[in-house]
């Protein structure tokens, strides 16, 4: 009777962790017709305006639908072999140029409302600095509040035999951008060389990399786990070739991260801040 126990025990924990979740991962997904789930309150708000605005398209599609069909099966040549002679009529021309105006405005007002909280970054605790190079990204994080920073590092995808298991072709990278979540985090964007931009749909967050222009946005992931994107502007040969890796931990995890970088950073070469117009000889020491 004990081993039968013990065996159903064994069973039941196997079975549990055959179907565990696995890992999140912020990435579009086979056959996916949607966004991709949301992890900021920015992405949050866009979903939804998103939503919002394929409702009033779709009455408007349907209505239109309606109106046409309508026209098409009244006013065809058998119905009225004798055309109508009316060329203007006040009534219909004040409502169909009001109603557009009002759809407008009910559109405009949320959109100008979610605009604002984009670009408004609140008491960010964390503050990145991202610059796009041909074809990789550098990042930055400078000593502000108690981030603890003060280093950067270089962001190369992963080629051919640098995959491992897990990893995702043409996503994958050698050094992922790490934040704490549930944290403001400020995000400061140039480009070195040419227009590029930083880019992750799970996060709402699309900024150009300007050469000679600091751009700014923030998030703030409310979700543990990785987030992919990709460079979003066509800067050259190596566009497809330069992937956003995101992994948002926990704030202790992201502590102990901080700290081994910092150790790292007196002990080893880790690569300091590169000025916007050179580029670095070497990579980065991998983590």
């Amino acid at each position: 009777m004990k081993m039968l126990l013990a065996l159903l025990g064994f069973l039941t924990l196997s079975a549990s962790n055959a179907y565990a979740d696995p890992a999140y991962e912020g990435m579009a997904k086979p056959w996916q017709l949607n966004f991709q789930a949301p992890a900021t309150p920015v992405m949050e708000r866009l979903y939804e305006m998103h939503s919002f605005l394929l409702v009033i398209i779709t009455i408007i599609t349907i209505f239109v639908m309606i109106v046409m069909g309508y026209i098409i099966v009244r006013f065809r040549r058998k119905a009225n072999p004798v055309p109508s002679k009316t060329t203007h009529n006040t009534t219909l021309e004040i409502i169909w140029t009001t109603i557009p105006i009002l759809i407008l405005v009910v559109i405009a007002i949320p959109s100008l409302r979610l605009h604002y909280y984009m670009q408004h970054v609140v008491d960010p605790e964390l503050t990145v600095k991202v610059v796009g190079y041909q074809w990789y990204w550098h990042y930055d994080y400078p000593d502000t509040n108690n981030s603890g920073g003060g280093f950067g590092f270089d962001s190369y995808i992963k080629k051919g035999d640098d995959l491992k298991e897990g990893d995702h072709r043409q996503l994958s990278v050698d050094n992922q951008l790490v934040v704490p979540v549930d944290t403001n985090v400020r995000v400061l964007i140039t480009g070195a060389d040419v227009i590029h931009s930083w880019a992750v749909p799970a996060f709402g967050v699309k900024k150009d990399a300007i050469p000679g222009r600091l751009n700014e946005t923030w998030f703030h992931a409310n979700k543990i786990g990785t987030f992919y994107g990709q460079c979003s502007q066509l800067c050259g040969v190596g566009h497809g070739f330069m992937p956003i890796v995101v992994d948002v931990v926990s704030k202790d995890d992201f502590n102990a991260w901080i700290a081994k970088k910092k150790t790292d950073a007196g002990t080893a070469a880790v690569t300091a801040p590169v000025a916007a117009d050179k580029k670095p000889a070497t990579k980065s020491t991998k983590e």
